[in-house]
């Protein structure tokens, strides 16, 4: 899970999601996070239309890690994407099944990280399922049944509950900032970190100085 897609070679891997601007990706860059997330999901105050994808894609070429996010995207949805931003990773956020997990896969060819939303014990052995289909799970709050969308929302959960984490590649998400990163990596063990709202001015919006200020703080821990 590293910026050229092998296998996990760095202490801690940085992923800054919900980019939607050049001058926040090339802030991301700047910084050297590993991965820009860019969402496709309308209902997110993130969601980048595909004539943007096209731009941020041709700015991030050779530069970071690309990683499309999707809630639940049929195929043609993810053909349009794959197509405008050429991304190196799919991020599914939805329900997606092992088996819609493995359908993509074949499909694109591409690694996939499938998110999986925390809130007990029975949730990280519930995402135990997708071990050895995706090639990363990422552990995030797990959201609330009426919420809008499935992440970005700056919420944390229990960290211990990742004591029993058996998946090779995972990544943590929900509620990290520049404040608890370190401590967060330090009680899990997290391989890699993906942070949206964290590091955001106002819903939706980075800010190129909070993104410098967690990657340094994350590769300080």
């Amino acid at each position: 899970m590293a910026a050229t897609n092998a296998v996990m070679t760095q202490p801690v891997i940085v992923k800054i999601c919900g980019l939607s601007s050049p001058e926040t990706l090339l802030a991301a860059i700047a910084a050297g996070a590993d991965m820009a997330g860019f969402v496709f999901f309308e209902k997110s105050p993130r969601h980048i239309d595909l004539e943007t994808a096209r731009t941020l894609g041709l700015l991030a070429q050779q530069r970071i890690s690309k990683v499309a996010l999707t809630v639940d995207a049929d195929d043609d949805a993810l053909d349009d994407i794959v197509e405008a931003l050429a991304p190196d990773y799919l991020q599914l956020h939805g329900s997606e099944t092992p088996e819609r997990v493995r359908e993509v896969k074949a499909r694109f060819g591409l690694p996939v990280i499938k998110a999986a939303g925390v809130a007990s014990a029975a949730d990280v052995e519930a995402a135990r399922a997708y071990e050895g289909v995706a090639d990363v799970i990422l552990f995030d709050a797990k959201p609330a049944p009426d919420a809008a969308v499935p992440g970005g929302a700056g919420v944390a959960f229990d960290w211990n509950l990742l004591r029993g984490v058996t998946a090779k590649d995972w990544m943590l998400s929900g509620g990290l900032d520049l404040e608890n990163v370190a401590e967060a990596i330090r009680r899990t063990r997290a391989p890699a970190v993906d942070v949206s709202s964290g590091v955001e001015r106002a819903r939706g919006v980075k800010d190129a100085a909070k993104i410098a200020a967690f990657v340094k703080a994350a590769r300080l821990s």
